[in-house]
């Protein structure tokens, strides 16, 4: 069994109050299932990365398997850690890290295939992180490869910002009541995180008036607050977000343009919006619609798009002022020039929601903590999710025998036995009118006020927006480069690059990859040949396991091969 430990490390720089509260709490933490349940842009990823460091160094851990939903969070995962002296291989074939690595960072798809070769390589002292853990409620095979691939760890650290699911479906590892209630070992929600000045304050702009739509052979009437059968609530707020009609979505957007347009003149000059369309097709017509209002085509990403990743990127360093998107900004994107949203998608349960707001609460380092603005249509679930924001970041789960038939969402989810599209329509709805208005705004813990920065534990300055605060960890007893420390099995020390490790390794094996494609025509020999000669003479058996060192070695090899030089 691993002993405890003897030395506590100290009290890294830069550490959140909150964060510095959860890893005390964790200090007691021998086995089992630890839940973090913490508002988006709250700052998961460091205390996660704090705690594995610590049992490294302990030795009760010997490599991490950060686990998330998507390949762009797994390389994301491995930037902060790299940016904390600790390197993780993003998107690894298998559980085992190559040499000079502390573990991998990998998606529960690729947990899911590869489930059983990562049971073999996982050990009771491989310390687990599931990032947004309630994906894994999401599909059955995600959740049982999980159990499968890494049951014989003693520790699971899970983190969502999120921790409950719409369709009630347990989560794997959480603990519920008896009366169905998540139960999470640490919970900062988001009114903690605005009062302490961790994350933007965020004010809420909802839009109703008189909408008119064509449902068969009947016209039907109605605003936001007036009473309709559970049949016609999806077409009005379709008709709401139609771009079709001036008085609906079009006229949202130009508002919230106004109002981005003021942000970028008076402070905040790379200050960015977003629209969360419903599909493909209606994301093209609001670029189109935007495009219009402002004269400059927005960016558009959609999950269908190959480039979608790259774009995301661009658009984030970029000082373009509007993105469309369709499923893709939700968990992992962060943007935190985004100040202004339009809320357009079909999509309305409470979790799509939190997940879309978490897009506009994240701060900027030694800038103020200013608010953000969401402009959302006045339908009725909206504006209660709007308003549950305010109250605890955990919300009910409650088992399926006991949800309330009449609770907003119940309604508006209600299946039909009707012929439906994928917005939940029948194929005769035609939006006819709309003249909607702003309404009140509704401003969640102090509104869009701008507040100070929450003064990092231990330190007298502000603690910075997200996980990579601080300096590279450094073992007690380390030496400069902090090389003292070996947790066994290779795994070296906690010293930060300007480069992750894994992006080093990556523009190497690139650069061999393509001299050894040179050395071959030069030579009239096969790839395979070539690797197999570069291989012997470095004493390696495959690529993928060789070291920085290793690499940079085969490529000074090839590179006096290719002047005759060897």
């Amino acid at each position: 069994m691993v002993g405890r430990v003897t030395t506590a490390l100290p009290t890294p720089p830069g550490l959140r109050v909150w964060q510095q509260e959860v890893l005390e709490k964790m200090a007691a933490w021998e086995r089992g299932v630890f839940l973090i349940a913490a508002a988006p842009g709250a700052g998961k990823t460091r205390p996660a990365l704090e705690q594995a460091v610590r049992m490294l160094y302990a030795r009760q851990a010997d490599r991490i398997a950060l686990i998330c939903p998507t390949a762009p969070l797994t390389r994301q995962w491995a930037e902060a850690a790299g940016r904390l002296g600790v390197h993780l291989a993003p998107d690894a074939p298998e559980l085992t890290p190559p040499a000079g690595f502390h573990g991998v960072a990998v998606t529960y798809a690729r947990v899911a295939m590869s489930a059983e070769r990562f049971a073999a390589q996982c050990t009771e002292s491989t310390i687990v992180i599931a990032d947004e853990a309630h994906h894994l409620g999401e599909e059955l095979a995600w959740g049982k490869g999980f159990d499968l691939a890494l049951g014989k760890a003693r520790r699971w650290l899970l983190l969502s910002g999120t921790p409950f699911r719409s369709d009630q479906s347990a989560i794997p590892g959480v603990e519920y009541d008896s009366d169905g209630v998540t139960q999470p070992d640490y919970a900062y929600g988001y009114a903690d995180a605005v009062r302490d000045g961790v994350c933007r304050p965020v004010s809420f702009i909802p839009f109703d008036g008189t909408m008119s739509w064509q449902s068969g052979d009947d016209t039907v009437e109605a605003s936001f607050a007036d009473a309709v059968s559970s049949d016609q609530r999806a077409r009005r707020y379709r008709t709401a977000i139609s771009t079709d009609l001036e008085g609906a979505l079009p006229k949202i957007l130009r508002e919230a343009d106004q109002r981005l347009a003021r942000l970028r003149a008076d402070s905040h000059p790379d200050a960015g919006g977003l629209v969360v369309a419903a599909d493909g097709d209606h994301a093209r017509a609001v670029a189109a619609t935007l495009h219009r209002i402002t004269g400059t085509p927005p960016t558009v990403v959609m999950h269908t798009d190959a480039m979608a990743h790259r774009k995301l990127e661009a658009f984030t360093n970029s000082t373009d002022p509007w993105i469309v998107a369709v499923n893709m900004v939700s968990e992992g994107v962060d943007i935190p020039r985004l100040r202004v949203g339009v809320y357009a998608t079909a999509a309305k349960t409470a979790m799509i929601f939190r997940q879309i707001v978490g897009r506009f609460v994240r701060t900027i380092p030694n800038r103020p903590i200013e608010g953000s603005w969401l402009y959302i249509p006045a339908e009725p679930t909206l504006r209660a999710h709007a308003g549950e924001i305010a109250k605890e970041l955990v919300p009910f789960l409650r088992r399926k025998e006991d949800a309330d038939p009449d609770a907003p969402e119940q309604l508006l989810d209600e299946p039909s036995d009707k012929a439906e599209d994928e917005l939940g329509l029948v194929a005769e709805f035609k939006a006819l009118n709309a003249d909607m208005a702003a309404e009140a705004q509704l401003d969640l813990f102090g509104g869009a006020t701008p507040l100070k920065p929450q003064a990092a534990a231990g330190t007298g300055m502000a603690g910075s927006t997200g996980a990579t605060t601080g300096a590279p960890i450094q073992p007690v007893g380390a030496g400069p480069g902090g090389h003292a420390f070996d947790a066994g099995g290779g795994v070296g020390a906690f010293a930060a690059t300007e480069v992750p490790l894994w992006q080093q390794r990556q523009r190497l094996r690139e650069t061999r990859h393509r001299l050894v494609g040179e050395l071959g025509r030069t030579r009239r020999a096969t790839q395979r040949e070539v690797n197999a000669w570069v291989n012997k003479q470095i004493g390696i058996t495959r690529v993928q396991d060789a070291t920085v060192e290793q690499l940079e070695s085969s490529i000074d090899l090839i590179e006096r091969a290719l002047m005759g030089k060897a």
